[in-house]
C-alpha cells in the first residue's frame, strides 16, 4: 500500500481546510460520529471526501465482546462505507459492551486462547458483512493480566493469520503501554510480522511519575518519533495518521506534525522495496 500521511478531521477546521488545502493525503474520522444520516457534520464530510481520501476508525464495534456484534451497528457501518468509500477501515483490540450495556471506553482483554477465539469470530463476522479487510489497533494499557497465553504482538499476529485482518500499529500506544508495564517497546516491534501492518498512528500522551496516559492531546513526543523510525526500518512504510482528539490546536499544528511524519517516511522508503508478490523487504 502507498505510504501516505493524514490527520484527524475536526469540523472546527473545515473552513481552514478549504482556504489552505493542506498537502496531506487523507483525513481520518471516528465512524460512529457520522453513521447517522443527515446533519451538518455529515455534509461537511461529503465535501471533504470530494477533495481527500478518508480513513474510517471505529470505536464502538466492540470486537472483544463475547455477546457478538450488534447487527444494527454493522448495517449502519456498511451504509456509511458505501457512501464515503474509506480506503482504510479500523477498529480496536478491546471490548466496550456486554448484554446491551455500552461503556464509553475501550476496555482491555486478556491475551488468552479463549479471547483469541472470540476475536476470530467477531472479526470474521465483521469482514464478511462489510466485504473488506479491517485493521485492528493495539490499545494503550495501564495493567497486565496474569495468565496471558500470548504477548500482545503475538496475539495480533495470530489474528491476522486466522482472519486475514491487518494491524493498525499505534506507535504511541506501544510506547505508553511498555512504559506502564516496564517492557521494551523495540522488542515489541520486533515480534510484529511486517506483512501484517496496514497503518500507523502517532499521537501525544501525558506523563505522570508512575504512569503515562494516552490522551491524544499534544504533539508527538521525541521518544515516540524515535520509535516510529524504528518501526519504519523494521516493518516498512505504511499510511500514517497524526491522531489528535483533545485540546485540538489550529490546523497548521496538525499539518506540521504530518509533515514531520512524511520526512521520516520518505527516508524509510529509500530502504524498502516491494517484490512482485507484494512482500516488502529491506533493500
Amino acid at each position: 500500500m502507498t505510504a501516505t500521511v493524514g490527520i484527524s478531521f475536526h469540523t472546527r477546521h473545515f473552513h481552514d481546510i478549504f482556504e489552505t488545502f493542506p498537502e496531506i493525503s487523507f483525513f481520518e474520522i471516528h465512524s460512529e460520529n457520522y453513521m447517522t444520516p443527515g446533519g451538518l457534520s455529515r455534509q461537511m464530510l461529503r465535501e471533504i471526501r470530494d477533495k481527500y481520501s478518508l480513513s474510517a476508525h471505529g470505536v464502538g464495534l466492540s470486537l472483544g465482546s463475547a455477546d457478538g456484534l450488534d447487527p444494527e451497528h454493522l448495517r449502519a457501518l456498511k451504509d456509511f462505507h458505501a457512501e464515503f468509500l474509506p480506503f482504510l477501515v479500523s477498529e480496536h483490540l478491546s471490548w466496550s459492551q456486554l448484554k446491551g450495556t455500552y461503556l464509553n471506553d475501550l476496555l482491555p482483554i486478556p491475551y488468552t486462547i479463549e479471547a483469541l477465539n472470540v476475536f476470530e469470530e467477531t472479526i470474521n463476522q465483521a469482514q464478511d458483512f462489510l466485504g473488506r479487510q479491517i485493521l485492528i489497533e493495539n490499545p494503550s494499557t495501564y495493567m497486565t493480566f496474569k495468565d496471558n497465553d500470548f504477548t500482545e504482538s503475538a496475539f495480533l499476529n495470530e489474528l491476522c493469520k486466522q482472519t486475514g485482518c491487518g494491524i493498525l500499529l499505534d506507535v504511541n500506544n506501544i510506547f505508553v503501554s511498555c512504559f506502564n508495564a516496564s517492557m521494551d517497546p523495540v522488542s515489541y516491534l520486533s515480534e510484529i510480522i511486517p506483512e501484517n501492518v496496514g497503518q500507523y498512528h502517532l499521537a501525544g500522551h501525558a506523563r505522570h511519575p508512575t504512569v503515562y496516559i494516552d490522551h491524544h492531546g499534544a504533539t508527538v513526543s521525541e521518544e515516540v518519533w524515535d520509535l516510529f523510525e524504528v518501526a519504519l526500518n523494521q516493518l516498512g512504510p505504511h499510511p500514517t495518521l497524526i491522531e489528535w482528539d483533545t485540546d485540538v490546536p489550529e490546523l497548521s499544528v496538525l499539518v506540521g506534525e504530518a509533515n514531520r511524519a512524511r520526512s521520516y517516511i520518505d527516508r524509510s522508503i529509500l530502504t524498502w522495496k516491494e517484490d512482485d508478490d507484494g512482500t516488502k523487504r529491506s533493500s
